[in-house]
């Protein structure tokens, strides 16, 4: 059983460690991975180069660490949409709540959008990630277009598969838009328009 001490160091870490993903998600969003320094989020911590590896090792860590948080939140969000019912529309809903949600966070998006320009290249540490992500997204929305097509709620003569690949660009191209013109573009309203007139039924 952990005494008060111990208890009381694994919870200021756990802190430190929050502060730590928040600041390179700014910074990482902003000037990109590879132009981001360890020294630059140490600073932005009030702590040293060395405090910061500490925690993150290297800054290919604290960059997984800075995605593997953002997965874990979109994922709570989509649950509480009722993203498991099988009907395909609470998860196209949960598309467009997230999109609603995500124009309270301009840092998150900046992230996506440069990381995902930058891990075009082979050799970027993120470029996995973007691969596989892009991939999810792309068979998660064709699987939830399939359900609501099951279900009769898609337009007949709907390509499913292009559809998929359609809203899942449309979703990135969104956000940078909105990035440049915030009080212009509403990313919300135009992809619930757009999942709108692929469907039978009200969204």
């Amino acid at each position: 059983m952990m005494n008060t001490t111990t208890e009381h160091g694994y919870a200021a870490g756990r802190a430190r460690r929050d502060q730590i993903i928040a600041e390179a998600t700014v910074l990482f969003g902003r000037l990109g991975f590879h132009s981001t320094t360890v020294v630059e989020i140490a600073a932005q911590c009030g702590i040293s180069r060395a405090g910061l590896l500490h925690h993150f090792p290297t800054k290919e860590s604290l960059l997984a660490a800075v995605l593997e948080e953002r997965d874990r939140e979109d994922r709570a969000r989509f649950r509480q949409n009722g993203s498991a019912s099988r009907d395909g529309i609470s998860v196209l809903r949960g598309m467009v709540d997230l999109a609603s949600y995500n124009s309270s966070l301009p840092g998150i998006i900046a992230l996506y959008a440069v990381l995902s320009a930058e891990a075009t290249a082979e050799d970027h540490p993120a470029h996995a990630y973007f691969t596989k992500r892009y991939e999810r997204i792309r068979s998660e929305t064709r699987i939830a277009l399939e359900q609501a097509k099951a279900a009769g709620h898609l337009v007949d003569g709907v390509d499913i598969p292009a559809a998929a690949i359609e809203l899942t660009a449309l979703m990135d191209g969104l956000q940078v838009q909105w990035l440049l013109a915030p009080h212009r573009v509403d990313m919300a309203q135009q992809l619930h328009q757009r999942i709108q007139q692929l469907l039978v039924t009200r969204l």
